[in-house]
Formats: C-alpha cells, structure tokens, sequence
C-alpha cells in the first residue's frame, strides 16, 4: 500500500496516518498479518518524528486494527474491530469498498478520485418538484408534503416537467398513476421519486367507522377543491351507513361554499382545506400520502441535506 502525508493540510499528521491505514484495509490493500512499515521507516521517509508514527500506531491499536508484537514491528490484526463503527469510520469503510470496487474494475486512483471530486462539488438539490397535472390534487399533495418536510416544495404540470427552469436544482416527484407519463417526459438519468398514496377506499371507510358519529342521521360534511375527494369521500360515507340527505357536500372551488358546514357533526375534508374550515368544526382529514411514502421523502431529504464528506 503506498501511504502519502500532506504537511500543509489542516488534519494533523497523525489523523492522517492512522486514516490510510484504516482505509487500506477496509480497502483490503493491506490484508490480515501484514506487516506494517516501522515507526523509524515513516521517520524516514516522511520526515516526521517517531512519536508522531508510534502514536498513530497505538491509537490503531487501542481501536483494534493493528497488533504490535514485541521485536517483530506492527501488523494488521486478523479480525476488524467489533465495536460499533463511528461516523468517520462508517464513512471510511464505505469509502474502502468503492475503491476495492474500482480496482476491480480497472479504474486508476486519479479516476476515482477524479470522480469523487466531480460528485463533491455537485449542489445538492434545493427543493421537490412535484409534477401532478390536476392542479386540485396537487395542491393536497404539496400541502401534505409541507407537514413532514423541510426543502421547499413546487408543483407544475406535464408541459412544464421538462423545463431545464424547473428541474434545476429539484428532486421530482409524481404520483404512481403518472409516474410512466412522467418519466418519459423528464431528461434520461434524472431521478424520479414515486410517492406511494393509501387505497382510497378501503382507508378512507376504516377511518370513518373508527371516528364518525355512531349515529347515522348526523349531519356530516365533506369539503374539497378536488372533485374526486367528493366523490369517494361521499361514496365511502353512504357505504358506512350514512344517509344520503345527511351529508352536507362542499366544493370549495364555489363562493359560500363553507355556508352550512358549521352546524355540521364533523367534515371530511383533504389537508388543503382543513384550515380554511369554519371555526370550531371538528375536521376529519383523509391524507392521501401513506406513512411510509412520508418515511421515504423525510430518508430521502436527510440523505440530501446531511453534510458532505469534505466538511
């Protein structure tokens, strides 16, 4: 394993030291036994001080990566450390992988380190772009979305998906129905996130028989911009045993169009419309976005937005 030492960087000698052997054999560069060079070796051909060297060989050897034998100089051990890996470590050892990958591969250092340099210097994106072409719907997704992330979150159409203006510096998003349209439309290579929504109908009635009135001549109200929202949330509703005259239906797209509602037992509504219901009506949010949908963009966000391996 060739070893180099940069003394005009800011990570003292030592940390660098004891890094490329870490890496050499997550790397598998230096295997199980081999014999590492002697602290009077790195003296000599790095000209730093032997204490330097012992040190980085001891802190390899308290964290379980070397043994040093008495009369014989420093090995690698035969077994890696067992106890759980720290951040930097974790980091490294993934690091050691893609390089034993691209040995194998062919590619020399100055090509993956090339490569490594090209991927650290790219911005990460700065926002989700949902592309959703019922604007209604759009507007409940990207509201849902707003709940449980932190990057910014546009939407536009089909006919602006494509636009090198939107897709800058976005992470694109659609739903699974349009997820094919979607992709055929977007630039090859660019990732797609597919949202995954619950069944609508079995959900929504499992929702409305655990927290709707038990009586089925309250007056219940359902309210949304989307007018499939209506449709299901009233279909699922007559289906739990709910009159049809009992049920107050609302477009909010139409003026007045919370007239009524207050007097209701409680409404069904879409995360959208939720703030905008009468004072003191007991909403009942159907969200269309399923929980482990929400657990995917929160890994995928995290994943975007952690620091980068040269901070």
């Amino acid at each position: 394993m060739r070893l180099w030492l940069n003394r005009t960087s800011e990570v003292s000698l030592r940390e660098q030291l004891i890094t490329q052997v870490v890496l050499g054999i997550l790397a598998k560069e230096l295997a199980p036994g081999q014999r590492l060079p002697s602290t009077r070796d790195l003296s000599r051909r790095f000209g730093i001080h032997a204490n330097t060297a012992s040190a980085a060989y001891r802190q390899l050897e308290d964290e379980g990566w070397v043994e040093m034998r008495h009369g014989s100089g420093v090995f690698v051990r035969s077994t890696r450390p067992e106890t759980p890996l720290s951040p930097e470590t974790a980091i490294d050892q993934m690091i050691g992988d893609l390089a034993a990958r691209a040995r194998k591969l062919g590619a020399s250092e100055a090509l993956l380190k090339s490569r490594l340099q090209r991927w650290l210097a790219l911005e990460p994106p700065a926002r989700w772009l949902l592309i959703e072409p019922d604007g209604e719907l759009r507007r409940i997704v990207i509201c849902e979305m707003e709940d449980a992330l932190s990057l910014p979150i546009v939407g536009c159409g089909f006919e602006d998906c494509a636009t090198p203006a939107w897709l800058e510096g976005s992470i694109p998003a659609a739903l699974p129905s349009k997820a094919t349209a979607v992709r055929k439309l977007l630039p090859a290579g660019k990732e797609l996130f597919t949202l995954q929504i619950h069944p609508i109908s079995p959900d929504l009635q499992s929702y409305l028989q655990r927290y709707m009135p038990a009586h089925s001549s309250d007056l219940v109200g359902i309210a949304s911009r989307w007018a499939d929202f209506q449709r299901i949330a009233q279909t699922m509703l007559v289906a739990s045993g709910f009159a049809p005259d009992c049920l107050l239906v609302r477009d909010a797209t139409n003026p007045g169009w919370k007239r009524g509602l207050d007097a209701a037992r409680a409404v069904v509504c879409d995360a959208a419309i939720e703030q905008e219901l009468p004072a003191g009506s007991r909403a009942i949010v159907f969200r269309l976005l399923s929980e482990s949908a929400i657990a995917d963009l929160r890994r995928r966000e995290e994943a975007l937005t952690a620091p980068s391996i040269s901070e």
